[in-house]
């Protein structure tokens, strides 16, 4: 049995993990949201071993009322025993802006966007990270996985030639940063950290409008220059299946790496 905690896990990635986690009866699940109201789709799949809690990462103080399990219910705190063993920081928001550094529009609206997205992206990982150590470092995995992206990989992003997604890409190449920081200050506790790549995962929940078709169409040129064998967006099952997998082989010895889904650099 292992106790997990995953942000965003309401939509997309976060609800394809807690779907995967807690198909195992003996695992329990901390499904954190930042409404519940909106989450209707985990609420429908109406496990025992999933516990959705309402949180906004952004917020520290909105963590520690969720930390206080004298808060939740009683059986809750019975299963976990006050211990965790995996954090999957998930929680995230996603510019797909194509708006390049030297064209925004004034200089506050730059400081805007980056500042918004490393609020969220980095300072709302950081927070989360934080809050729930007392109860990682209670467990026996102590493994906090934090999900990244390929286009905060440098070599990547110069071998699709794309620099919009400032903000996003920014933001995420600090968090690969953070993870590595926290990997170097608790190795000697035995912690893992990882930041992981899901790959080109496909989670539009509505069709594309011509313009984005135009761009995806472009966007799929460079990818077939770039990886040959390419075959198009993995879906989210694929994506959590083959994370998992990488998850659960990594090692301290390897703490603070970015890496794909594959585990290695392999970004597609």
């Amino acid at each position: 049995m292992s106790t997990y905690i995953i942000t965003g896990a309401a939509r997309g990635l976060g609800l394809e993990f807690v779907t995967q986690l807690s198909a195992e009866k003996a695992n329990t699940v901390f499904a954190l949201v930042r409404s519940k109201s909106s989450a209707a789709a985990l609420a429908e799949l109406s496990r025992r071993n999933v516990i959705i809690l309402e949180a906004d990462i952004t917020d520290a103080d909105s963590l520690k009322v969720v930390l206080e399990f004298k808060k939740l219910p009683r059986a809750v705190a019975e299963a976990t025993g006050g211990k965790v063993d995996y954090l999957i920081n998930n929680a995230a928001i996603h510019d797909h802006s194509k708006v390049t550094l030297d064209a925004y529009p004034t200089p506050a609206a730059i400081e805007a966007d980056l500042l918004e997205n490393f609020r969220v992206n980095t300072l709302g990982t950081i927070h989360a990270t934080n809050a729930f150590l007392p109860l990682l470092r209670a467990g026996s995995v102590k493994k906090v996985v934090t999900l990244t992206t390929g286009a905060a990989d440098i070599d990547l992003t110069a071998a699709l030639s794309n620099p919009g997604q400032a903000g996003y890409s920014i933001s995420k190449a600090a968090l690969n940063m953070a993870v590595a920081k926290f990997a170097l200050a608790l190795k000697g506790e035995g912690f893992v950290f990882l930041a992981i790549s899901p790959g080109l995962v496909a989670t539009a929940t509505a069709p594309r409008t011509p313009e984005q078709a135009k761009e995806y169409a472009i966007f799929k040129e460079k990818l077939a220059k770039l990886a040959p064998d390419f075959k198009g967006p993995i879906t989210p099952q694929v994506s959590v299946q083959m994370m998992l997998e990488v998850i659960y082989r990594w090692s301290v010895e390897d703490t603070g790496a970015f890496v794909s889904h594959h585990g290695s650099k392999e970004w597609l």
